[in-house]
């Protein structure tokens, strides 16, 4: 079989993209592009140790708890990617730097050294598209029935990178529409005991994001991305309570934009 018609995905692996609530009746609309850790069985483990695969390389530790919480505590649609960010980061456009990478933070990645064109190919096909156009036909029948969205884009972070501790519990992140984030900043940062980033530990940009310029802003919906420190979040207990703060901040920073 010529490479180009070669599958990633056996037939008995999971879907690319899980989905829950699609009908839910919230405004609300949970992304998380980071949510998996599994590596399609055509790739082994790329090269890679368990213990390596189990660390934030892989994924987003946690967020996807938060994220399927937060979806049934507001009745959200809440759209999950299920493969490792290793296979292909979700969050970051085709072919851009950061895509595939062949090593994360100081981790060398030995199966994403020497991919070719086609193997990219492969898994653009199988993994990244999927997963993008269900969030895209999702949100176009939102917008075809005439329904209010919020865009919240759920993502986690590691409480020390490259030997540096980050202080932040919670970073809210944005790029030019600083609506819903600028609301959520003002109701987290009510509470002393938290320490809150405003884009930090990390920025929304053009180059390296894709969901929140691609949804977001071009589509003109209030939005915002959320990166919860991994150590909070590792455990059921801490992803049912960030749960319940976020969607006590969120219900209020939605009712403090559309009053302002």
């Amino acid at each position: 079989m010529p490479a180009s018609q070669q599958t990633l995905l056996a037939a008995d692996e999971p879907a690319a993209v899980d989905v829950e609530r699609a009908a839910g009746g919230s405004p609300f609309f949970i992304i998380c592009d980071h949510a998996g850790a599994r590596i399609p069985r055509a790739l082994g483990t790329l090269g890679l140790q368990a213990a390596d695969l189990g660390r934030h390389i892989a994924w987003d530790i946690g967020a996807a708890g938060v994220a399927r919480r937060l979806s049934a505590l507001v009745d959200a649609c809440a759209v999950l990617q299920t493969y490792s960010r290793l296979v292909i980061d979700c969050n970051r456009p085709p072919g851009a730097q950061g895509s595939i990478v062949a090593q994360s933070e100081a981790t060398r990645v030995p199966g994403n050294e020497t991919i070719d064109a086609a193997d990219r190919e492969r898994r653009e096909r199988e993994v990244f598209h999927p997963y993008h156009d269900r969030i895209r036909a999702l949100l176009d029948a939102r917008r075809d029935a005439g329904r209010p969205t919020l865009l919240v884009s759920v993502h986690s972070f590691t409480p020390v990178y490259l030997g540096r501790s980050r202080p932040w519990h919670v970073g809210i992140l944005y790029n030019r529409d600083a609506r819903l984030a600028r609301a959520m900043l003002a109701q987290l940062r009510a509470d002393p005991e938290l320490v809150v980033g405003d884009n930090e530990p990390y920025a929304v940009s053009d180059f390296g994001d894709y969901a929140i310029p691609e949804y977001g802003e071009k589509r003109r919906l209030p939005h915002v991305e959320i990166e919860i420190r991994q150590d909070l979040i590792d455990g059921a207990g801490g992803q049912e309570s960030w749960a319940r703060r976020l969607a006590d901040t969120l219900s209020a920073a939605a009712a403090r934009i559309e009053a302002g």
